[in-house]
């Protein structure tokens, strides 16, 4: 394993792949469905780190793979984040109004497009991963099968069922509620990586991308309580005005920040376990966090 360079930048190289394969998708070219593919579009291309699909092409490449070779799988990712996002930000879960400093998708679309906008990307995922991704049957089955487990009731959309019932009784649920709603889809981005490039035991890969997601969900919080709404591009104070259970509102601003801090400690000893040129997967945990948007 090479030296990690925990304050090394955001690798650049890996999002300009991301970002140019994203722009030059065709998500359908029937004129009659032009409404809904401009929406798509509006949301996948409004800008971002994709710390998903980056993580996922990092991971590839600390194994000694092209990362350009992961791409599809890559971008299925963030399609399904970007549908997360569409949905997440409608009236009737979260009711934002500004995603990435412009109007969310159904105040730009209206709430019907809006909502299949997110189906569309969803299944367009998957159409990317199993359609376009390169690898043995057996690594894309694990692929596809490690997607569909993080987006489903056992994953994100689970995470997302407690976050809006209110399901974070104690600690342990509110760990739970966010290694599902948050936590999940970083760890298939992570897995997906490993698993392509052909990794045979992504135990201790998806251990490393638990302790990060965490870590996301805790700056998270943070961000959302004390964060500048000009460098977040979205409203802040959100979680508190709708009595949502969070690190912060849990732990306190001091105890959400030594958690991120003890959490950041212990991704980069999980880091230490994997192989290869760890150093670009070290700098996207850094960045995440030291985020501020």
């Amino acid at each position: 394993m090479s030296p990690q360079r925990p304050d090394a930048a955001y690798p650049a190289d890996l999002l300009k792949l991301v970002e140019d394969y994203l722009f030059a998708l065709d998500l359908g070219a029937d004129r009659r469905a032009a409404r809904l593919v401009e929406a798509m579009r509006y949301s996948l291309l409004a800008g971002g780190k994709r710390i998903r699909p980056v993580l996922t092409l990092a991971t590839a490449q600390s194994r000694g793979a092209d990362p350009a070779r992961v791409l599809p799988a890559a971008a299925a990712l963030e399609l399904i984040h970007t549908y997360s996002l569409i949905h997440d930000d409608l009236p009737a879960i979260d009711d934002d109004t500004l995603r990435r400093g412009r109007p969310t998708c159904h105040v730009a679309f209206g709430e019907d497009i809006a909502i299949l906008a997110g189906d569309g990307l969803f299944a367009e995922a998957f159409t990317l991963l199993l359609g376009s991704q390169e690898g043995t049957p057996e690594a894309l089955l694990a692929a596809a099968a490690e997607v569909a487990a993080a987006t489903g009731v056992k994953g994100m959309v689970g995470g997302q069922y407690m976050d809006v019932a209110g399901d974070a009784a104690d600690d342990d649920d509110l760990r739970t509620l966010h290694a599902l709603k948050t936590g999940r889809l970083i760890e298939a981005a992570v897995v997906c990586g490993a698993v392509l490039s052909g990794a045979a035991d992504v135990a201790p890969y998806r251990a490393f991308a638990a302790e990060v997601g965490l870590l996301f969900q805790i700056v998270d919080d943070i961000l959302d309580e004390a964060g500048d709404e000009g460098e977040l591009g979205k409203s802040v104070g959100k979680d508190r005005a709708q009595h949502k259970v969070t690190y912060v509102s849990r732990f306190g601003m001091d105890g959400a920040r030594r958690l991120a801090t003890r959490s950041g400690k212990r991704a980069h000893e999980r880091l230490a376990a994997l192989p290869g040129d760890t150093s670009d997967l070290a700098a996207l945990t850094a960045y995440i966090r030291r985020r501020r948007r």
